[in-house]
């Protein structure tokens, strides 16, 4: 099977970037091979892994490709793909990015500016209206990241990427190619840090990003090829038997955290819930028409930081952790972190894993009775 037309979601992630054929594997096996017997002149094939490929990268990135809608490269990191897709870039490009979005982006669009001003960028209020239209204006590049980390902000990709003749990345790591498809709203890049919720089980470090036209991908797999950014062996083997399973873990994750949001959103311990499947978030409608689901990942404020910090303490099921996305649920205090000092001190960040949902409250509410009310 060569691509998953007519096929549903689901069984495309089961199905595609699969061997067939009599005799052949299920699954594509680990290939821990750096170079390969070359064919005979002017027959073209496999040679040297960083420049050709090896069967894993290519299996991962026709199933990812397949569901964003458009040819796919893969990279060694999340932060390796955002970097490629900025290195398309000609030097001098003024780059827009959303004040609530990946530390990483922002540290390496705060290098490049430092470096001889590689790019020229600006950061701003994605929910303002706006302020964001004045950024967008005389954009070379705008960086879209919906729901935004953090913060949980929604942004209209199809009314950003019809309002301006920039090229649109989307970071669409959080909302997953499950629940929305950027290039089907006008993106012209869709990037995932699969080290999260495609890879799914916090072992890898792996990155993807899918573009709308063809010659963007060969551009990409250049910059993937000089620069060394090579997703390992193993690493695409997991990141593919990882997103076998994405649809399911996705299910039990959303369905428990928009039950926990729903509970959290009534505690007295607790302020502002941020969640996109609440009716109270502000881009609440924004959210249900261009996603199929809210996704896994709930912000809620406590009192300050010695509360929210009383809560990471006090957890037992969840574990007190950076990252998400994964099997098991997390939360961290964001706003600990450099860069982040626009994030309210308070503000907890739960994702959600596949654990019951009962036993993630009970935990959850056992840490927040030592935490004051809010009011």
């Amino acid at each position: 099977m060569e691509d998953g037309t007519g096929l549903r979601p689901e069984t495309r992630l089961a199905v595609l970037g699969r061997p067939h054929g009599p005799g052949q594997p299920l699954n594509v096996p680990v290939v821990p091979a750096s170079n390969f017997r070359a064919a005979p002149a002017g027959e073209g094939g496999r040679e040297y892994s960083r420049d050709d490929g090896t069967p894993g990268w290519e299996a991962f990135e026709e199933l990812i490709g397949d569901l964003e809608g458009g040819p796919a490269v893969s990279f060694s990191s999340g932060m390796a793909a955002i970097a490629a897709v900025l290195e398309l870039l000609p030097v001098g490009a003024r780059v827009v990015a959303p004040r609530d979005s990946y530390t990483g982006l922002r540290a390496l669009l705060a290098d490049g500016a430092a470096a001889g001003s590689r790019w020229r960028s600006r950061t701003v209020d994605a929910t303002d209206g706006d302020a964001l239209a004045a950024a967008i204006a005389d954009a070379d590049l705008v960086w879209l990241e919906t729901p935004s980390n953090p913060l949980l902000d929604v942004v209209d990709i199809a009314e950003v990427a019809a309002a301006t003749g920039a090229l649109v990345a989307v970071d669409n790591t959080f909302a997953t190619p499950l629940l929305q498809n950027p290039l089907s709203l006008g993106a012209d890049f869709v990037v995932h840090s699969a080290t999260k919720s495609i890879g799914g089980h916090s072992d890898l470090l792996l990155g993807v990003v899918a573009c709308r036209r063809p010659e963007d991908r060969e551009r990409l797999v250049r910059r993937r090829e000089v620069a060394g950014a090579t997703p390992g062996a193993l690493e695409a083997f997991l990141a593919l038997r990882g997103a076998r399973t994405l649809a399911v873990r996705l299910r039990q994750a959303q369905d428990s955290a928009g039950e926990l949001a729903r509970r959290l959103a009534e505690h007295p311990a607790v302020g502002r819930v941020r969640y996109p499947g609440l009716p109270g978030h502000p881009r609440h409608a924004v959210a249900a028409r261009q996603m199929r689901g809210p996704g896994t990942v709930v912000g809620f404020e406590v009192a300050d930081a010695a509360a929210a910090d009383a809560v990471c303490a006090g957890v037992r099921v969840v574990a007190a952790a950076t990252s998400l996305g994964g099997v098991e649920s997390t939360i961290e205090r964001r706003a600990k972190l450099p860069g982040q000092e626009h994030v309210p001190a308070g503000l907890l960040r739960l994702s959600v894993g596949i654990e019951h949902v009962e036993d993630l409250w009970a935990d959850l509410a056992a840490a927040l009775e030592a935490v004051p009310r809010t009011g």
